[in-house]
């Protein structure tokens, strides 16, 4: 299923991340260090991010029915494109 590939971002500064982190926290959702998961209704997702490279990479790996994986997908990638512009 092509739409559940893990979405990866280069050029992550540190501090990018971390306002990332804080609008994620700002939604409800606990990105709280370099790699873990988090869960908000019915959509777990985890992540890991790689000071030294400055790479970030996301991945959906459930959503619930009612939600399309590529929306997650596409709702992510507005969250780290608002965090870096």
């Amino acid at each position: 299923m092509s739409e559940n590939l893990p979405l990866t971002f280069s050029n992550i500064s540190p501090q990018q991340f971390s306002v990332l982190t804080a609008k994620a926290r700002a939604a409800g959702i606990d990105l709280n260090g370099n790699t873990g998961s988090a869960t908000k209704f019915g959509v777990e997702v985890t992540w890991n991010y790689v000071p030294a490279t400055q790479q970030l990479t996301l991945h959906c790996l459930r959503a619930p029915f009612f939600m399309k994986l590529a929306d997650v997908n596409a709702q992510m990638r507005a969250l780290v494109e608002s965090a870096t512009a």
